[in-house]
């Protein structure tokens, strides 16, 4: 049996190829002969430079920026063929928020980051977008890239609450020549019920109250540069101008166009042949929920899967979905660590857990069961 491993990192535990390798040593306790072939995945968020450049190759450069907080955080640019890219959450990602401040969290050194790419020589950027600790609308980014405003753009959100003009002319003109990509993770918009603030603000520690205020200022800033009529909001409404916090609404303002993280990824490693060389497709994340559908890898490689008429199915940290649900994802069944250990256990040791569910997972998929 020829099995494909295609996870995205878990959470803060795992990278997605050290994912890959506890699902691939654990079945192979069950099922020695099946052949496991890896295939580390990611949407955009944390991992996107890694995956990439194990793919395609191409040059590494570390630069310094301002993590989300204010502290000197290292960002890898991956250089390849005139193009750079980004990955967002190493420059402002949940792991650099500790402890999580939310309100006054910064976006300034992934503009940094571009700013290095495009002083490197890069005419194409492509910005990898997902677990930010920021919900800034990317004001930061904006600010390093050379905007101005009345109120401080690179402080959070919170410095924001009475903006009234931003001038996005210098960071126009420090883009001028420069393709600019959005790897999303997610399609959400900016604003509102469904909007960035509302939907992954808690994860970022903001609460209730807080996210009632922080979308207003989101409001006050989108009308600063924008304007207040609907055409003129257009951006701020836009799939992918929520990811990263809002992130990709400042992206968009400069210019840059969406597409999915998982997608791009997907076809840079090609996916889509490799799944149909194989028998079973197997993915993964820390948290299989409902924020896993559109944009991020489960749903991504599930669909290809499909394309591919394969069966996919899914080890987690933790499955919070029906079967229904997974069902409608594309996902034919799915496993999590926590079913027999708690979460603090499951954390603690994350790879010998992973492998001793992949060998569980083994007996139910592999044909040895019925030897």
């Amino acid at each position: 049996m020829k099995i494909l491993v295609a996870p995205d990192s878990f959470g803060g535990t795992l990278t997605a190829p050290a994912a890959a390798a506890a699902i691939i040593e654990g079945w192979g306790r069950h099922a020695p002969d099946d052949v496991l072939t890896a295939a580390a995945m990611a949407d955009g968020g944390p991992g996107f430079v890694d995956v990439l450049h194990a793919a395609t190759g191409g040059e590494l450069a570390v630069v310094t920026v301002r993590g989300p907080l204010g502290d000197a955080v290292p960002v890898t640019v991956l250089h390849l063929d005139g193009t750079a890219y980004v990955e967002s959450a190493q420059a402002c990602g949940l792991h650099l928020a500790d402890p999580r401040d939310p309100l006054n969290a910064s976006t300034f050194g992934v503009g940094q980051a571009v700013a290095a790419a495009i002083d490197a020589g890069a005419r194409r950027v492509v910005v990898g977008l997902g677990g930010s600790a920021t919900n800034d609308g990317g004001a930061g980014l904006l600010a390093a890239l050379g905007a101005t405003a009345d109120v401080a753009l690179d402080a959070g959100p919170a410095a924001l609450a009475d903006v009234t003009r931003v001038d996005l002319s210098g960071a126009l003109a420090r883009l001028d020549g420069v393709e600019l990509v959005i790897a999303a993770d997610v399609d959400v918009t900016l604003l509102g019920m469904f909007g960035a603030t509302k939907t992954f603000g808690p994860q970022k520690g903001l609460t209730d109250d807080q996210i009632i205020q922080v979308d207003g200022w989101l409001d006050r800033f989108v009308v600063a540069v924008c304007g207040s009529t609907p055409a003129d909001r257009r951006p701020a409404d836009a799939p992918g101008a929520g990811a990263a916090g809002g992130l990709g609404f400042a992206l968009m303002l400069l210019g840059g166009t969406v597409v999915s993280g998982i997608e791009l990824v997907a076809e840079t490693v090609g996916l889509t042949a490799r799944a149909g060389d194989h028998d079973l497709v197997v993915t993964g994340e820390g948290t299989y929920d409902f924020s896993s559908r559109a944009g991020k890898v489960v749903h991504g490689v599930a669909a290809v899967a499909a394309a591919a008429a394969r069966p996919c199915i899914v080890l987690a940290g933790q499955v919070l979905v029906g079967s229904r649900e997974m069902r409608a994802m594309g996902v034919e069944s799915a496993y999590g660590v926590t079913e027999r250990v708690d979460v603090d256990a499951s954390m603690a040791e994350p790879a010998r857990h992973l492998a001793d569910l992949a060998e569980r997972v083994a007996r139910t998929w592999s044909p040895r069961r019925l030897g």
